[in-house]
């Protein structure tokens, strides 16, 4: 097996970072760098939902994805002055969405629709997966939000989600693949998890040939231990937010009283 281009071990993950507060006027934003990958999250919220969804008692959460043209080494033209979304694109946002649904309790939030923006600054490989993660702190303040001001009376969440990307490369199974690793490599998959090991969607793609259920199982292991980071770098993030509007951290036991 060959050294990985970055000179990372096999297991190990990119340097990871979120910075809350970043869209000082969104219900709840995120800036989520993961190695050269950066995206601003954030989260808007609105008093209506989807024709569909109208009368139900239940609320909506989607997202919606983009690139800024000289997100890439190359210069993207943006798609509104093309006047359509590639289809790309569609897939991304949608499975974003789909990761956010997939931890909230819609009837819990109320007749009430959070879309997060994701909008990626720079692309260095794994930007669904980056952005699922922020994502994720962006919904989880916007929440917050709501709870505060008394407009919900418990937060509608389940539980924490995050994503990271892995693949078969000259270096063997590898995790949190680069652009490098990612533009040549043998297989790439994206799990999206649970911090409490729930799989909530895996994309695996084999670029040249079939790979093997031991393959798959040896991704699937590199992405469970690569989550890991992942959610606590969340917690350290709402925790900080949250301990800057309330004094109090995520888990800490109430002050005592004099």
């Amino acid at each position: 097996m060959t050294p990985r281009p970055s000179g990372r071990a096999p297991d190990a993950m990119r340097p990871v970072s979120i910075e809350t507060g970043f869209a000082r006027h969104a219900e709840g934003s995120a800036l989520i760098r993961v190695g050269g990958t950066e995206i601003l999250c954030a989260a808007t919220v609105e008093s209506r939902v989807p024709p569909f969804l109208r009368g139900q008692g239940k609320g909506w959460v989607t997202a919606e994805y983009g690139m800024l043209p000289r997100a890439t080494h190359t210069r993207g033209g943006r798609e509104a002055a093309k006047g359509r979304q590639s289809g790309r694109t569609q897939e991304i946002q949608r499975l974003i969405g789909r990761s956010l649904r997939a931890v909230v309790d819609l009837a819990a939030l109320g007749e009430m629709s959070i879309t997060v923006d994701c909008d990626v600054l720079n692309a260095d490989g794994g930007t669904r997966c980056a952005a699922i993660t922020g994502g994720w702190v962006a919904l989880r303040l916007a929440l917050d939000k709501l709870v505060r001001n008394r407009v919900l009376a418990r937060l509608p969440l389940r539980a924490q989600v995050a994503a990271v990307s892995c693949g078969l490369t000259q270096a063997g199974p590898v995790l949190d693949l680069d652009y490098d690793e990612d533009s040549t490599a043998a297989a790439d998959a994206n799990f999206v998890l649970t911090e409490t090991g729930g799989i909530v969607e895996i994309q695996g793609t084999a670029e040249h040939a079939p790979f093997s259920q031991a393959q798959f199982e040896a991704l699937l292991a590199l992405a469970q231990a690569g989550t890991v980071p992942l959610f606590a770098a969340q917690r350290a993030a709402v925790d900080a937010a949250l301990g800057a509007a309330l004094g109090t951290t995520l888990g800490a036991p109430p002050p005592e009283t004099p």
